[in-house]
């Protein structure tokens, strides 16, 4: 049983992290349990595409994918910052006021797979022509690039635009979008293939998991579900023009339309 997480920075801490827990659902699923942590949401949506994990720990734009495109099927909600918001950021002494400022500007986003660093944002650009799209590997590059001025503006959560603003001395940074809508936490999901009894049995043995156990790897065992229709027809609005984010001028609308 392949389990595929997220890990950003690397390194070891990871194989610590899910020790206890492989151990258990090894011991109760009789079956062999390899961790497969992956470094980019790319390498992620190439092994959901190929349903080669059975269960995936997944951010909340992963995890729209994996459920609307790849039917995984979603068990267990993911600890996470509640009440996340999309916002696009711009200097204080910028002349963008809203939106449709940003048109033919170059403007810096996160990776493919971030709910509010890429989904969201292009899903609010919708319908402009912008110079240029920058594809950052971190939000805090997000706001390297809006405070050099190699981006007019940028997308970041709130609570990523709160945590590293005062990391600007020399910038002042204003938003001047928040989306409306609550980003719903990441969640466990499972392999559709898999067998549904087997697939209950998995939910039982990890439902039954010490819940402070649990919360070492990020789910919660026991609680309801998000609401995922939102985030996934998001993802499905913007598929279309995802290939078109290399070209410039980056025409962010559905030209078969």
């Amino acid at each position: 049983m392949n389990i595929g997480v997220i890990n950003y920075e690397g390194g070891a801490e990871i194989i610590n992290q899910y020790a206890r827990f492989k151990r258990y659902l090894g011991e109760r699923t009789k079956a062999k349990i390899i961790l497969e942590p992956t470094f980019n949401e790319n390498k992620a949506i190439e092994r959901l595409e190929s349903l080669a994990w059975s269960l995936m720990f997944a951010p909340p734009g992963l995890a729209a994918i994996a459920i609307s495109r790849y039917q995984y099927i979603p068990i267990f909600p993911l600890i996470g910052l509640t009440n996340l918001r999309c916002v696009l950021v711009t200097r204080e002494d910028s002349a963008i006021r809203n939106i449709q400022d940003l048109q033919g500007k170059t403007v810096a986003l996160g990776q493919l797979g971030s709910a509010t660093g890429y989904y969201l944002p292009l899903y609010n650009l919708y319908g402009l022509t912008l110079a240029e799209v920058l594809s950052a590997p971190t939000p805090k590059t997000v706001m390297e690039w809006v405070a050099e001025g190699k981006a007019i503006a940028g997308a970041v959560s709130m609570a990523e635009f709160n945590l590293y603003r005062s990391q600007f001395q020399d910038t002042k940074f204003r938003i001047f979008y928040t989306d409306p809508h609550y980003v719903p936490p990441g969640v466990v999901l499972i392999q559709p293939n898999i067998e549904s009894k087997r697939q209950e049995y998995i939910r039982k043995v990890m439902s039954e998991f010490p819940s402070t156990s649990a919360q070492e790897v990020g789910y919660i065992p026991n609680a309801p579900i998000p609401n995922y229709q939102y985030m996934i027809s998001v993802v499905e609005r913007v598929q279309p023009i995802a290939s078109q984010l290399q070209s410039k001028p980056v025409q962010l609308f559905n030209k078969t339309i």
